[in-house]
C-alpha cells in the first residue's frame, strides 16, 4: 500500500531522517514510536509533503509521491491529521469537515463520518474552537477522512487527550480501518495506546528504525526502555 525506500529528510544541513525503509500493507495499522526529537513528526510531515524530502522514494500503490506537494498527495490518497489537530477554530464543525471534501468533488459530508463520530453530528453547527480536545481530535480525523484516503497518517493523536478517551480512540481507528479498508500510520509516545491500536510497533531513533515487531510479539519492557529518557 505504502512503500518508503531510502528516505532522507533534512532541515538545512541537519539530516533528521536517514535512509529510512518501511512497508505498510493494505488494512495494516503501524505505530511509530520514539522519544521527542527522534524524527517521528519530521517523518509524518515529509510523507504528506509539508517538508520536502532530500532523496528516496515514497510510493502509494503505483504512484510515486516524492516531489509532490501536500494537496497533490491528498488527491493521490493520503490523509493527514497533524499534531495539535490544527482545526479551524472559528469555522463550524460541518465547515471544518467540508474543507476535506475539496479533492473529491463532493459537496455534502458523507453520512458514514457522522455515524463514526455521532458527537460531530450533534455539534455540526458549533464552532470548532468550542469543542473539547477529544472532540477536536475526532473532527480532525473526520476532516482527513472526508478526502477518502487510502492511507491515513496521524501525528501524536493522543496528545492532550484524557486517558479514557484514548482507549476509545484506539477502538475507533480500528473500526475506521475495517469499515473503510484503509491503512494507518500513527506516530505516538503512549505505549498503551500503540499496543491497543497497532498491528505492528516500530521504534525510531535518530531518524532510523531500530525496532520493528508484530504486535503479538512485542516485548513491552524493551519498547518502554527505548522511550525512556
Amino acid at each position: 500500500m505504502l512503500e518508503i525506500q531510502d528516505l532522507h529528510v533534512a532541515y538545512g544541513e541537519s539530516e533528521v531522517i536517514k535512509g529510512l525503509n518501511l512497508s505498510l500493507k493494505k488494512n495494516e495499522i503501524i505505530a511509530i514510536m520514539g522519544r521527542n526529537g527522534m524524527g517521528k513528526t519530521t517523518l509524518m510531515k515529509s510523507l504528506i509533503g509539508m517538508i520536502p524530502s532530500k532523496s528516496g522514494s515514497v510510493k502509494l500503490g503505483e504512484t510515486e509521491l516524492f516531489g509532490m506537494k501536500s494537496h497533490e498527495r491528498v488527491k493521490a490518497g493520503v490523509g493527514f491529521v497533524p499534531q495539535g489537530r490544527m482545526i479551524f477554530s472559528t469555522m463550524t464543525v460541518k465547515e471544518n469537515i467540508e474543507t476535506g471534501l475539496t479533492t473529491t468533488g463532493e459537496t455534502e459530508v458523507p453520512e458514514d463520518l457522522y455515524n463514526i463520530f455521532p458527537v460531530l453530528r450533534e455539534m455540526s453547527k458549533r464552532r470548532g474552537g468550542n469543542l473539547s480536545g477529544g472532540q477536536q481530535q475526532q473532527l480532525a480525523i473526520a476532516r482527513a477522512l472526508a478526502s477518502n484516503p487510502e492511507v491515513l497518517l496521524l501525528d501524536e493523536p493522543t496528545e492532550g487527550i484524557q486517558p479514557s478517551i484514548i482507549k476509545e480512540m484506539a477502538h475507533t481507528l480500528k473500526e475506521i480501518r475495517d469499515s473503510r479498508g484503509l491503512s494507518i500510520i500513527v506516530s505516538e509516545q503512549v505505549l498503551s495506546f500503540a499496543l491497543d491500536v497497532a498491528d505492528r510497533i516500530i521504534v525510531i531513533e535518530k531518524g532510523k528504525i531500530i525496532h520493528d515487531q508484530p504486535r503479538d510479539e512485542v516485548d513491552e519492557e524493551k519498547v518502554a526502555s527505548y522511550l525512556s529518557v
